[in-house]
């Protein structure tokens, strides 16, 4: 079957009302995904981003403020991994205080839209004992909030990033939990200025998607060389944003145990179709939701082949560089668009056509360990929340595709993280 045949089909199955069963079993669909000859060991997660969701928004309404509910459906969705903010500076700090956070945005729905407060524990270690009750792996990793004094700034060498870690993972094993947690990132989309304010205000040469500058890598190294002096059977690493995936074959990334890599259609081709629609600093302005009401699906629409096949190109070729690189992946955020919302006038069936596009492109390349659907899989984003089964057809998909053998072999490294799935 060729690219574009596979592309048109998938997307168009998992949209049409087949049953998990049928997308798998589905001769067309088996050719494409089901690798012939592989012994099949292990299968994905499938993995949702809760990010600072799960702490933050507990006002009633909000879709956390009961984590029984929302992990039961969670479960019923089929996920069985979720990745989340830990906090970990915080922690470090004082892991009893209530902090008083400033907002990342008020136009998102992830996370607080206004000053909020936290505690980070005891209700971390809570947390994660609902997820170990319900065999949901939880990934760990850090968008280091900041709070009204700006504590995230003390974070001034790699050694003080990763003794804040320290005291986050010696933390969660006093209570018996670290067996739970699938994998460590040290901090979201490195080093992007919003997550990592710490590191660009000494390296301001370095931005967005450049991790693989000299001085990013060697922060990176040092930080994970001590936590693996501490917890040397934990799967650590950095997340990415976008970026070229070749990168990975021009750096040495043996210091990562697996890449967490987000892949996103509208950041293909150097962001053209955010350009197109003139979609820009939509964290407090009202005019970026403006742009996608009025240009977004349209231009989607005009030519939906061409803006799948940049999604499944990129898809493809991160599938390539982690075989070559012997590593697995995960992503949990991703494929369609980055900033999405219930909104008057937003469709979510066009998202979620580039969504499943997505999800079922990565099962079929055998290097994933992990696969969102995408980064709007939580009980606020109330229109792609409700469709149950869109969800069950999709983690089905997921949870039955094969891991590559040439990855698997390389227990040195993926089995850190595949004996904790």
């Amino acid at each position: 079957m060729d690219r574009r045949h596979f592309i048109k089909q998938t997307a168009t199955m998992a949209l049409s009302g087949f049953t998990s069963v049928e997308l798998i079993n589905s001769q067309s669909f088996a050719d494409s995904v089901l690798f012939k000859n592989k012994i099949l060991t292990k299968n994905p997660r499938a993995i949702t981003m809760w990010d600072f969701s799960w702490l933050e928004r507990r006002w009633e309404g909000a879709g956390y403020e009961d984590w029984d509910l929302a992990l039961d459906q969670l479960s019923e969705r089929g996920y069985n991994a979720v990745r989340i903010d830990v906090y970990p500076h915080l922690l470090a700090e004082n892991p009893t205080k209530e902090w008083m956070l400033n907002e990342v945005w008020n136009q998102q729905v992830w996370g607080s839209p206004d000053l909020n407060k936290v505690q980070i524990q005891p209700y971390l270690n809570q947390f994660l004992e609902k997820c170990k009750t319900r065999d949901i792996k939880v990934g760990i990793s850090s968008w280091y909030r900041q709070d009204i004094n700006n504590t995230l700034m003390k974070i001034t060498t790699p050694q003080k990033m990763a003794e804040c870690w320290l005291k986050t993972l010696q933390s969660i094993d006093k209570d018996g939990l670290l067996d739970n947690i699938m994998y460590v990132d040290l901090c979201n989309e490195w080093p992007g200025n919003l997550w990592a304010p710490f590191f660009s205000s000494k390296y301001p040469h370095i931005t967005w998607g450049q991790w693989y500058k000299e001085e990013s890598v060697e922060w990176m190294k040092v930080a994970l060389m001590i936590m693996r002096e501490k917890y040397p059977t934990m799967p650590f690493l950095f997340s990415f944003d976008n970026g070229d995936v070749e990168k990975y074959n021009e750096i040495d990334t043996s210091f990562l145990d697996l890449y967490e890599h987000h892949i996103w259609m509208v950041h293909q081709n150097n962001s053209e179709f955010y350009k197109t629609i003139d979609y820009k600093d939509g964290r407090f302005s009202p005019q970026a939701y403006k742009n996608v009401v009025a240009y977004a699906e349209e231009l989607y629409r005009k030519k939906p082949q061409y803006w799948q096949q940049l999604l499944v190109e990129k898809i493809e070729k991160m599938g390539e560089v982690a075989k070559q690189n012997k590593r697995l992946v995960v992503t949990t955020e991703c494929w369609g668009i980055v900033d999405y919302k219930d909104w008057p006038l937003l469709k979510w069936d066009w998202v979620k056509e580039l969504c499943a596009l997505g999800t079922l492109t990565a099962a079929k390349t055998g290097a994933w360990a992990g696969i969102a659907t995408s980064n709007f899989c939580g009980p606020q984003f109330v229109g792609m929340w409700r469709d149950i089964e869109w969800h069950k057809q999709l983690t089905s998909a997921i949870r039955t595709s094969p891991i590559d053998q040439s990855i698997i072999k390389n227990n040195k490294i993926t089995g850190k993280l595949l004996n904790r799935m």
